[in-house]
């Protein structure tokens, strides 16, 4: 992942991450990009700098929301936990278990789990349907 520092047209600054230069440019095109603080879709990279590693210890990132990125958190959090509910849990065995139930070897049943990105990649390229849930801090308890 990439963050890139963005500006919009009315010289607000924010954050945002990419899985690629290509993928900002995809996203802008499509309308996918907006500044959180006016809605404008006319954003652009600023300059940012470069990330430096010190030796003290990092504090907790927190992140300045305002109402709309507060409500869309809530419904993140309540999508990723209505799944949980609804859903077997099959720890590091999802590609596996996933691979399964695609082929017909397994009930076809929602699940969830962990899978290494080489694994992911590889359900992808054979047809499997997933996405990914998003963790939360408050979800690794």
């Amino acid at each position: 992942m990439i963050r890139f520092a963005l500006i919009c047209e009315h010289e607000h600054e924010f954050e945002g991450w990419f899985r690629s230069n290509d993928d900002f440019d995809i996203q802008k095109k499509r309308g996918f990009v907006d500044c959180p603080t006016c809605g404008s879709h006319k954003v652009q990279k600023a300059l940012m700098a470069p990330a430096v590693s010190t030796a003290r210890k990092q504090e907790t990132i927190a992140l300045a929301m305002g109402e709309a990125q507060k409500q869309a958190l809530a419904q993140l959090k309540a999508m990723a936990e209505k799944v949980r509910e609804n859903a077997d849990y099959v720890g590091d065995k999802f590609a596996e278990e996933a691979r399964k139930i695609h082929f017909g070897e397994s009930d076809a049943r929602g699940i969830y789990g962990e899978a290494t990105l080489d694994e992911a990649k590889s359900l992808a390229e054979d047809g499997v349907e997933f996405m990914p849930i998003p963790v939360f801090p408050d979800d690794r308890n």
